[in-house]
């Protein structure tokens, strides 16, 4: 319906479930049969996940700040003041897009020099004030990357990222069989060929063309939380958490018609259109390719996709089965806390986090709790995400409370002895004679 509706020479689709592509289906013509699951499109700004994906390695390994200056790693640029996490995160300032003629539709060899891709004036607001998408931006992430690691783009990105993966059908060069790029007239239906340009230095913003099933390894590794061959599952977490309602590292947050909150990212170059979505609540993922260059709502056809395996086939929960092993520590601050009056679960989590829970509605405090070398915790996600947990003791080493930035965790609600700020009136809970 989707092919049709939209107007579209072809259209492959794949749907991701817990770790494993599920379904593949392809519709209309590429070279004389239907489309297939190994078929390449150009995915455009579905790169940049990628790209992303290179930095935060970079940053993992403790060769890069996401506060630093781009200036610190990459002099001489006049974007020097943007910061490596702003340029991921879409919030640096930058203009949308090179100077000069439309750069999808021209050859890279226009913009030779990295100073090319931006135009005179750089910054068209305030760094850090709001978001605004900036295809430049990327582009100097890409040559922060090649700076960093000594060697191109595509071959660091091939190295790290596509080769551990999987992703043999995913390069900057279509290889056949690959989808040709078309537009078709808006109100007849005949075609007329796209150019397929090289990128050139907007390469790390949209060059790369892939198939439906090298992305669904891309989905699974969203869905996973990571893969220890190319990222760790903390920074892929870091990735999807939105920066701005819109995107958070290179990642989108894409808002569907039903309501859902999906991660992923839309691309589309002069011929191409591209969606690759997550849904981590329901464990699915969909990905769409389509070759025309407007018509095809491959964010709604993604979107329907998820929801309509959500409704007919319900996720089954994983059995139930007990941990290997827990801290007995860790067992004894299990249980109910209480942050004033409103009661709170502490639980022991598989991966050795800490899940720290609302258990009525209202309890808006609702954190996992990763351990630290210094005895510390610290939040992943919600209202403490990066605040840290202190287990607080008395001179006899049993626990009087838990400091989770500065909010008070105790045993009972506003218990007599408890170590609540403000102390708690000595004559205790009361009616109202």
């Amino acid at each position: 319906m989707g092919q049709s509706r939209g107007r579209t020479p072809s259209v492959v689709a794949a749907v991701v479930r817990d770790g494993r592509v599920v379904w593949v289906e392809g519709r209309g013509d590429v070279g004389g049969g239907v489309p297939d699951g190994d078929t390449q499109y150009r995915i455009g700004s579905i790169t940049k996940t990628l790209t992303a994906m290179l930095v935060l390695r970079l940053r993992d390994e403790g060769r890069l700040d996401l506060d630093d200056p781009l200036e610190a790693h990459l002099p001489g640029t006049p974007a020097g003041r943007a910061t490596v996490g702003a340029l991921l995160g879409h919030t640096a300032g930058l203009a949308a897009e090179p100077p000069g003629p439309w750069w999808e539709r021209t050859p890279g060899v226009l913009r030779p020099d990295l100073a090319d891709v931006l135009p005179e004036t750089p910054y068209v607001f305030p760094p850090g004030r709001r978001f605004h998408y900036s295809n430049p931006g990327y582009a100097l992430l890409g040559a922060l990357v090649e700076k960093l690691r000594g060697g191109s783009w595509a071959e660091v990105l091939r190295a790290e990222i596509l080769a551990p993966l999987g992703m043999d059908r995913t390069g900057p060069d279509p290889v056949a069989p690959h989808a040709s790029g078309w537009a078709v007239h808006p109100w007849a239906d005949v075609l007329l060929p796209e150019p397929a340009e090289d990128l050139g230095r907007m390469a790390a913003a949209g060059q790369l063309w892939s198939t439906a099933a090298d992305l669904a390894r891309l989905a699974v590794v969203l869905l996973g939380g990571g893969d220890e061959r190319v990222l760790r599952r903390e920074s892929v977490e870091e990735m999807c958490e939105p920066r701005t309602p819109e995107y958070g590292l290179g990642v989108q947050i894409l808002r569907a018609p039903d309501g859902r909150v999906l991660t992923g990212h839309t691309g589309s170059l002069p011929g191409f259109l591209s969606t690759v979505a997550v849904d981590p609540a329901e464990g699915l993922g969909a990905v769409v390719l389509g070759n025309v260059t407007t018509g095809l709502d491959v964010g709604v056809l993604t979107a329907d996709l998820i929801r309509i395996v959500a409704e007919r086939e319900p996720r089954i929960p994983e059995p139930w089965r007990p941990l290997p092993s827990v801290d007995p520590e860790l067992l004894a601050l299990a249980g109910p806390w209480y942050w004033g009056p409103n009661p709170y679960l502490l639980r022991p989590a598989a991966d050795g986090h800490l899940e720290l829970s609302a258990l009525r509605g209202g309890g808006t405090r609702a954190t996992r709790l990763r351990p630290g070398p210094d005895g510390v915790w610290t939040g992943r996600g919600g209202y403490f995400d990066g605040e840290r947990m202190r287990i607080e003791r008395d001179a006899s080493g049993a626990v009087t409370h838990l400091d989770v930035g500065t909010f008070v965790f105790t045993r009972e609600p506003y218990g007599p002895a408890a170590s609540v700020p403000g102390g708690v009136d000595p004559a205790g809970w009361r009616g109202t004679d």
